[in-house]
């Protein structure tokens, strides 16, 4: 057992003095048996020297609050679909996180939100993002304090849950606790459900498309030695409704991260963008890249192919770039030859044409084994525009018992964050008028909702959530069913007899057999079921 935990923290450990560039780097202060972190210290990607200390041969392991999978039906979110923001912390590198906020808020049409420790942090952030060009409107500042700049491999993982935004959260692999504690003050800050994945991994190592397809590295399984690849995969499943290949990890003398994002992109649903290695054809890397080459061409994908160089310690990637919207944020690197910059531009614009790509200079944090991939993570648009959405977790549908009072669960989203109230709605007639049957309850919840006894088959619940600006939207159940003794002549099953009911008498005149209009139960439809249904007339 205590081999495999040195063999999984050996994955991930970096040699600070072995990067090009070192200077650049910074680690955790060890005082006292605990870690500091230096208020704007470039902390590495890579665990550094100082939390191998502290972890003294440990393993970091879940669940740090497992939680059950998500109960609606779950969508996961693309990198290349609209997006509303995309997050940020403030840990160091603070002139090219200004330059990516610029892009973002601006070419990107998206917001800003950058986790800062304090108050007076979060003013400074904002100052030198609008400095760089950001859209004042568009920057959020949310104090709350982080370790690292690398929110990629801590930050949310957002999928949807009916028309709902939540978030994935897993267990950070590095002894980072304010990283690690980000996502749950996220999504109570946000009003989103967040869901405890009982994994232990870094964000970067993850990538998806937005129909269920989704690939890491087999660097997921030395980080959860107790797990089969296999039970990590039905994780993903469970959590995020994902099918994940598993594709071989980088050396770590290439990439000591050995996460996924540092050599692919997806792109498309059935695109893909992966490093090739023109200086190092042959190479272990190389070898990866071409095979996973081959199996997304395999499945009919289109790939594509950027540039990629290891030298002097320091992986030299395209791959790890930001798509925001009508923006692709591509790094460029002034140790290498401008050459390959450029002949990124024209991969990436053919394998997304129609967004514009800006060049940000990156060869620093490439030094910290990332980029700016590394230093991102995505907030999805809101997939009801400027109406609220819900959704009812608890399947409601099908027959029912008269008076049942059945327990539902929901949980609601808005464009702003501003669900104000929900109210609990029923109908019998599929929606066409709807009866409060609870006001007022909170964004998300648990109800005990007591059903009508009025006989019907077009039942229907209805979660409505309400926002600030008076805006309404909400999920509607499967049709519901109340049996009961009813009224000889209620075709509809509204619980009256009345015009509605001889017009489909009419309708199905002459119908032989299972005819809903047979109200009389004798094997057709004709004068003697308009006969009962007049004597039980009562509009």
């Amino acid at each position: 057992m205590f081999g495999s935990i040195l063999v999984a923290l050996a994955i991930s450990i970096g040699a600070p003095g072995e990067f090009q560039g070192s200077s650049a780097v910074d680690q955790p202060v060890l005082v006292d048996g605990r870690l500091v972190f230096p208020e704007g210290a470039r902390i590495p990607k890579y665990m550094t020297e100082n939390e191998l200390r502290y972890l003294d041969g440990n393993l970091i392991t879940p669940p740090r609050g497992q939680s059950a999978p998500p109960l609606g039906p779950v969508r996961g979110a693309s990198e290349y679909e609209e997006m509303q923001g995309i997050l940020l912390a403030w840990e160091g590198f603070s002139s090219t996180l200004a330059q990516m906020a610029a892009a973002i808020t601006t070419t990107g049409n998206a917001d800003v939100y950058i986790a800062c420790d304090s108050n007076s942090e979060a003013n400074s952030a904002r100052n030198s993002c609008i400095s760089a060009g950001a859209d004042p409107d568009r920057v959020i500042t949310v104090v709350r304090s982080t370790n690292t700049v690398w929110i990629r491999d801590y930050g949310p993982r957002y999928v949807f849950e009916g028309d709902c935004r939540v978030i994935i959260d897993h267990t950070y692999n590095r002894p980072r606790p304010s990283d690690n504690a980000y996502n749950s003050y996220f999504g109570s800050a946000f009003n989103h459900a967040v869901y405890e994945i009982p994994l232990v991994h870094g964000g970067g190592n993850y990538h998806l498309n937005g129909i269920g397809t989704s690939a890491a590295t087999e660097l997921i399984i030395n980080e959860n030695p107790s797990l089969s690849g296999s039970q990590i995969i039905e994780y993903w499943r469970q959590y995020q409704n994902v099918e994940t290949y598993l594709h071989d990890a980088f050396p770590t003398s290439v990439d000591y991260t050995q996460h996924i994002d540092m050599w692919m992109l997806m792109c498309g649903d059935e695109r893909i963008i992966i490093s090739d290695w023109p200086t190092q054809s042959g190479s272990t890397q190389d070898q990866i890249c071409d095979a996973a080459v081959e199996y997304y061409e395999g499945l009919g994908w289109e790939v594509f192919r950027t540039p990629a160089f290891a030298q002097g310690g320091t992986h030299y990637t395209y791959t790890n770039m930001v798509v925001c919207n009508d923006v692709i944020l591509l790094p460029e690197y002034n140790d290498i030859s401008n050459t390959y910059d450029n002949q990124a531009v024209v991969a990436v614009q053919a394998a997304m044409p129609g967004r514009e790509v800006v060049q940000i200079v990156c060869d620093n944090l490439a030094y910290s084994a990332g980029v700016m991939h590394c230093i991102t993570m995505h907030m999805p648009a809101h997939a009801g525009g400027i109406y609220p959405t819900t959704c009812l977790q608890t399947p409601v549908e099908g027959i029912v018992d008269p008076n049942d009072c059945p327990q539902i669960s929901y949980i609601s989203d808005d464009d702003e964050f501003d669900v104000v109230s929900v109210d609990i709605e029923y109908s019998t007639d599929d929606g066409v008028t709807w009866q409060t049957l609870q006001s007022n309850l909170a964004p998300q919840g648990v109800a005990t909702v007591c059903l009508p006894d009025t006989p019907t088959n077009q039942g229907r619940l209805r979660v409505l959530a309400r926002d600030g600006d008076g805006n309404t939207g909400g999920d509607v159940s499967g049709p519901i069913i109340i049996e009961g003794d009813g009224v000889e002549g209620d075709v509809d099953g509204d619980g009256d007899v009345d015009v509605s009911d001889i017009l489909e008498i009419l309708a199905q005149w002459l119908c032989q057999g299972d005819c809903s209009a047979d109200v009389n139960g004798d094997g057709s439809v004709d004068v003697a079921d308009v006969l009962l249904a007049l004597a039980n007339y009562s509009p």
